[in-house]
């Protein structure tokens, strides 16, 4: 633990700084969620921000700094709430999304997912080995930063943003340039598919998720392209004499993503079954010792009496969103909304726990928020099937096609999504808190903090978005491009699980062979770890459930970046030197450059967008020749990936 000089740490500039960072972050990770399914980890970007900024105002320690990250991390952690949110209006029963009921949700579950991480931080904290690779690596940087600067990284996250901005500026703004290359072939009937996105973004995120992740999902994506769909293709009718591009995306949507979701469901059960004896073991320790006098200010956390406020306070405003959301349609609601509760403090501390000891083996980024959200998805629907065979349930949830069942279990779901997620995250902050010296009670009331804050952003910039581009299927007006839409993945998939469930209408033959294939891809896992390899089995079953022009673009980032970190290794072997953490941070940050600089440009053209009434008011692609743009595409997008193994080479050789 490094002591630190100052205890100046949890500052009013600090909260306000938090608070601006957390605008940028929340409204980043909301726009590249509905695109592309992902988010990104915001705690290193906003720690090197935090540092430039704290240091022109004048100090600024090692301890602010990580308060200011904190909060960042927590709320734009919370934004994973775009997974569910949107599944309310392509379901119909939203036209957009109500402040008060997105923001309080989303605080709610933001808030028990910190409490959760409160008696698990001792757990899986502090008497734990487990490496949380992501929280060293940003105190590591908040060293760094508090001993020798921090301009060089700084310098890296503002060019990946500017290079970025630029990029896609000209590609979602002008049209000057493709973002997507497609490729269609048939063999007979079978129709072969393989797409390329020409984001930044995207190969940023490939960067982060490393090489194991990347080629996991490389190989769900050929199960999913080159086997799947050209299978189902040549058995499967045509009623609609879809063209070949058309059908195989339809064949993908309504069947081969259910395998990819069974997959998930059974990958992230089998981690929850592998998690449970070590953290059932910590938690049994941290009670046994419950009653020992606690150390001073470094180890104190939040009061037992301020936890269980808090808590009746989250239950409180969860139960009271839950009956203003049934009340005005369904009479006798209150055993459901009882039972939502339970279920949303019950599972999500499960969750939580699962997730947490996940995210401090493999790293936030990794941990299997996505099957959670599909296994909550259909305990959810389940337990509401439940309380109406019990006769608890009005009647009128499951009349008219179950319209409310299915927005209910979506409503319950965004509650437990922002518990996961916060947990999930909060985790690895408290372990970087750990290796700085930092109270851990501040870092709560700060995770908080970002939460509040976080929680009043994200329902403007989802209703930025959905009027600015729409939702693959759910479009706000009439005649806007259909192909410019935001795919948001995850919110259509929870939407047709439980819709599907309700109405008995769920594909389940396909969600069964994902599951035997996610039991085949954990064997196999099994059996390659008697070897020392590893082949992530819910990194394969999401390469099945990402459009194939995310997989293949992140596995290209992964596998760039593995080359890069390869060479710089090799370099540093044969010149005798280890590589400084300034020094191996800069890819990290030019990374996330590419990521906020292309999920700012987008949420910078929705609010254009929405201001014109128009999203293409800046296109100038009926001046470009049609063969042209993605000729362009490809050799811009090559120059910048050029230019960021450059710099990250020329930041080894500096470093020297």
């Amino acid at each position: 633990m490094t002591p630190s000089p100052t205890r100046q740490e949890l500052t009013l500039r600090g909260l306000i700084l938090g608070a601006l960072i957390t605008i940028v972050f929340t409204a980043s990770n909301v726009y590249l969620g509905l695109r592309i399914g992902l988010t990104f980890a915001s705690s290193i970007p906003a720690a090197v921000i935090s540092m430039a900024v704290l240091r022109m105002l004048g100090g600024g320690s090692i301890l602010e700094n990580n308060m200011v990250q904190s909060q960042a991390s927590a709320a734009g952690t919370l934004s994973c709430v775009f997974a569910t949110f949107p599944g309310l209006v392509m379901a119909g029963y939203w036209q957009n999304f109500p402040f008060w009921q997105t923001a309080g949700l989303s605080l709610a579950g933001g808030i028990l997912g910190v409490l959760f991480t409160i008696p698990l931080r001792r757990a899986l904290v502090t008497e734990s080995s487990l490496p949380y690779p992501e929280g060293v690596a940003a105190a590591e940087i908040l060293r760094a930063g508090a001993e020798k600067g921090h301009s060089q990284g700084l310098r890296a996250l503002i060019g990946g943003g500017v290079i970025a901005t630029l990029f896609s500026f000209a590609s979602a703004g002008l049209r000057l340039w493709a973002d997507t290359l497609t490729l269609t072939a048939s063999a007979g009937a079978a129709v072969f598919q393989f797409s390329g996105g020409l984001s930044l973004a995207l190969v940023g995120a490939g960067y982060l998720v490393g090489l194991a992740g990347g080629l996991a999902m490389l190989l769900g994506c050929i199960l999913a392209w080159g086997m799947g769909v050209p299978w189902l293709t040549a058995h499967l009718p045509n009623p609609q004499h879809l063209a070949p591009a058309a059908f195989a995306h339809e064949v993908w949507l309504h069947k081969v993503r259910f395998i990819g979701a069974g997959a998930i469901a059974v990958a992230s059960l089998w981690t929850l079954v592998e998690l449970m004896p070590p953290v059932l073991r910590g938690l049994r320790a941290m009670f046994a010792g419950r009653g020992q006098t606690l150390v001073p200010d470094a180890e104190r956390d939040m009061s037992g009496r301020s936890m269980g406020l808090l808590l009746l306070l989250s239950a409180a405003m969860l139960a009271g969103l839950f009956a203003y959301f049934l009340a005005p349609v369904a009479v006798g609601f209150w055993p459901v909304v009882a039972a939502a509760v339970l279920f949303c403090i019950v599972f999500g501390f499960i969750m939580a726990a699962a997730c947490g000891y996940m995210a401090g083996i493999v790293g936030s980024s990794s941990s299997p928020i996505s099957g959670i959200i599909i296994i909550g998805a259909v305990l959810s629907a389940l337990m509401i099937l439940a309380l109406e065979a019990l006769g608890l349930a009005p009647t009128s949830m499951m009349a008219e096609g179950q319209k409310l069942a299915t927005a209910f279990t979506i409503l319950v779901l965004s509650a437990i999504t922002a518990t996961v997620a916060i947990s999930n995250d909060n985790l690895q902050d408290l372990k970087t808190g750990q290796l700085v010296g930092a109270s851990p009670w501040k870092q709560e009331v700060a995770l908080i903090v970002g939460c509040v804050v976080g929680a009043a952003v994200i329902p403007p910039v989802l209703n930025l978005l959905y009027q600015a581009y729409g939702f693959a299927g759910a479009m706000p007006r009439p005649g806007m491009d259909p192909t410019h839409a935001l795919s948001a993945p995850q919110p259509a998939l929870i939407a047709m699980i439980a819709n599907g469930i309700f109405t008995h209408s769920l594909d389940w033959s396909m969600l069964s062979i994902g599951m035997v294939l996610g039991a085949v891809l954990v064997g196999v896992d099994q059996l390659l770890r008697r070897r020392h390899m590893a082949l992530p089995p819910l990194g394969v079953a999401v390469g099945l459930y990402l459009p194939a022009s995310v997989s293949i673009t992140l596995a290209f980032g992964a596998i760039l970046g593995w080359g890069l970190k390869h060479h710089i290794k090799t370099r540093r072997a044969q010149t005798a030197q280890g590589a400084s953490t300034s020094t191996t941070a800069i890819g990290t940050m030019l990374a996330s450059g590419f990521i906020v600089g292309e999920s700012l440009t987008g949420v910078a053209l929705a609010v254009l967008s929405g201001a014109l009434g128009q999203d293409d008011a800046l296109s100038i692609a009926q001046y470009v020749p049609q063969s042209l743009p993605p000729v362009l595409g490809v050799a811009a997008f090559g120059a910048a990936c050029w230019w960021f193994a450059r710099k990250t080479l020329q930041a080894e050789a500096l470093g020297r």
